[in-house]
């Protein structure tokens, strides 16, 4: 289980430190991918597979699955921690994502995110992201 936020940057050779506390979960290595809202997803390995296989589940005649499904896995890569906690994250997922220097690495439950500093900081100040408002959602869900 991953959660909590910390701020770490991005050197110039496209490194970051991955937190200890999430080093633990993920392992020395694991997969790296495009995520949604322009952040990084972060899966151990074996949570990768448990989520390979429920997408291996869906319909792949359905136009939006295909599209999901390569969203998801042309965009992973797998990454290695270095002696000293970082990764490499690939310059297309950079892109991706936005990240140039400073970032937030977030607990997710089953994952890890990896976010540009200001759009974390614009996302998580968004009304959306209110407690009153994911209140009232995770009531109508039964949560």
């Amino acid at each position: 289980m991953f959660y909590g936020e910390y701020q770490h940057s991005v050197d110039a050779k496209g490194r970051a430190i991955i937190p200890s506390k999430f080093r633990e979960g993920l392992g020395e290595r694991f997969i790296l991918t495009k995520g949604l809202d322009n952040c990084l997803f972060a899966y151990s390995l074996e949570e990768w597979g448990n989520l390979e296989a429920k997408l291996k589940s869906l319909p792949f005649t359905d136009k939006d699955v295909r599209a999901f499904v390569r969203f998801f896995f042309a965009g992973a890569a797998e990454v290695e921690v270095d002696k000293q906690g970082r990764i490499l994250i690939p310059q297309n997922l950079r892109e991706y994502a936005g990240l140039e220097k400073d970032v937030y690495i977030i607990g997710v439950s089953t994952r890890v995110e990896v976010w540009d500093k200001s759009k974390w900081e614009s996302y998580s100040g968004d009304e959306n992201m209110s407690a009153e408002s994911i209140a009232e959602k995770m009531a109508m869900l039964g949560i």
